[in-house]
């Protein structure tokens, strides 16, 4: 096994103690990140940030009736500034409190982190360990603060042809646990040396090191999370903002000018529309999606690419939707559309889309920028994914294989006709389709695709699944009908009457 999955595992289980003192999934996590912190300064031999008192030695050997309150105490003075703390660190206990009651539950857990083996002979395994924590609490929860889990063998695929370079401006601004920017740093550090070829232009690595990578998280709780999984993976940038992207933070220079965007935003209502001024066509949708993508469009510089995951809603919506995809494929190259699998995301049902684009040389451009796109329907007749058959590296072969070996979406294509998977869709074929993005041309088998489900949860997301496309039936009989697009919300209120 894993060193770092048996550490996960051993780790998970003690949940189920806390779990009895009224912890939830997220509460457990952010308090493991607590403890994690102070035993990985313990193990690094790096504690001169921390004061003696709080250090993991002193919580070890606190007798049972005071390592509560020296616990709290140390939460309390670590995220406060004024005590002088390094601001790493009060960044990551900042406003910390612990959900922990009994103080036999705290020295319990400190004793089992305390008696883990943390290190491999290869490399250290904090931060894979953090990584499948967080997997464990994504999978538990399945959704939170309106955001999804990105499956990581999505993003590895994402950021693979993507190919993140040195030199160049990474951004997520929907930043979440940190999983986009993690795999980027990764994959420069396997082409690169670990960075070792950087030593001789110390300009170059501290670009590197604190100004590449760069993202924005609008959750209080989640942003201590990505802090601690980016400090366990040895990132330490200096552009991690909490912060609303949609607001005018989201504006900033350091959220301009990218050479690279990777991310999966929000889904969902936003609860009002965006405050910054510079998103002209999504200004007054109170949702996530659209101004995410505007944003996306507007904060990479001449040249830059891009890999999002959207709703399918994206592709087809009326009015500013159809707005924001003129927009889109006018000032940049839309190149590729991969169609993803249902189920795949832990909140069920969802269907989702990476959208992969370039943005143009030009600043207005006089023609649109996208010429054709190139669309991959991993969806239709896929088979069902969920607990009992998780979503692996090896299901995107295909895809890897038909997208090339160039992250602009330029080489060498086949299309593969009516009965493939990848096929090519000129601009004028698109504007003929009301600019309607969504195609499909593969018989979805529902009912091949989800036999032998036995999890509830799957049997579920299959259920809703049946019942969204029978929504969409629905409403393409209501337009053949009346000769105008309907609405779910048409759909609903005219039942309702």
């Amino acid at each position: 096994m894993n060193p770092a999955t048996d550490l996960v595992n051993k780790l998970w289980r003690l949940c189920s103690m806390l779990r009895k003192d009224g912890v939830t999934y997220q509460q457990y996590v952010t308090e493991l990140t607590y403890l994690l912190f102070l035993k990985m300064a313990s193990e690094q031999k790096d504690e001169s940030r921390i004061p003696e008192q709080y250090r993991w030695g002193a919580l070890k050997s606190a007798p049972e009736t005071e390592v509560l309150q020296r616990y709290r105490q140390a939460l309390i003075d670590l995220g406060d500034p004024k005590n002088g703390a390094d601001l790493s660190v009060v960044a990551i206990f900042q406003n910390a409190a612990t959900v922990i009651r009994e103080p036999v539950n705290l020295r319990r857990l400190i004793d089992a982190i305390d008696g883990l083996h943390w290190f491999s002979k290869e490399r250290d395994a904090f931060g894979d360990t953090y990584e499948g924590l967080l997997q464990k609490m994504a999978e538990e929860t399945k959704r939170g603060a309106g955001q999804y889990f990105t499956p990581r063998v999505l993003i590895e695929v994402m950021v693979r042809l993507m190919r993140p370079k040195i030199g160049e401006v990474i951004q997520d601004p929907a930043a979440g646990t940190g999983g986009f920017l993690i795999a980027a740093d990764h994959m420069m550090r396997a082409d690169n040396d670990d960075y070792h070829d950087l030593a001789e232009n110390p300009r170059k690595a501290a670009f590197q090191l604190r100004q590449a990578l760069r993202g924005i998280e609008n959750v209080q709780d989640t942003y201590r999370l990505l802090l601690m999984n980016l400090h366990l993976h040895k990132i330490d940038p200096e552009h991690l903002d909490l912060g609303d992207t949609l607001s005018p933070r989201g504006a900033e220079p350091q959220f301009k000018n990218a050479d690279l965007i990777l991310t999966n935003p929000p889904f969902g209502p936003a609860g009002g529309p965006p405050t910054r001024d510079d998103l002209t066509i999504t200004d007054r949708v109170s949702s996530y999606q659209l101004p995410f993508v505007e944003h996306c469009i507007r904060a990479l510089k001449p040249g830059g690419r891009a890999a999002i995951v959207v709703p399918d809603n994206v592709l087809f919506d009326d009015g500013k939707g159809k707005q924001l995809r003129q927009r889109l494929m006018n000032w940049c190259d839309l190149h590729t559309i991969l169609r993803l699998p249902t189920g795949i995301f832990y909140a069920q049902g969802v269907k989702t889309n990476v959208l992969f684009f370039t943005r143009s040389k030009e600043e207005a451009p006089a023609k649109d920028a996208t010429e054709a796109v190139w669309i991959y329907d991993m969806r239709s007749g896929a088979p069902a994914y969920g607990k009992t058959n998780p979503l692996k590296l090896v299901d995107f072969d295909d895809f890897v294989a038909a997208f090339g070996d160039d992250p602009y979406g330029r080489a060498a294509r086949k299309d593969q006709g009516e009965q493939g998977r990848f096929r090519r869709f000129t601009r004028a074929e698109i504007a003929a389709r009301n600019d309607n993005l969504d195609v499909t041309w593969l018989k979805d088998d529902l009912e091949a695709a989800e036999k032998g489900l036995d999890v509830p949860e799957d049997i579920a997301a299959a259920i809703e699944r049946h019942l969204a496309q029978a929504l969409d039936e629905i409403r393409a009989l209501a337009d053949e009908l009346s000769g105008e697009p309907t609405t779910a919300g048409d759909i609903i209120n005219e039942a309702a009457e």
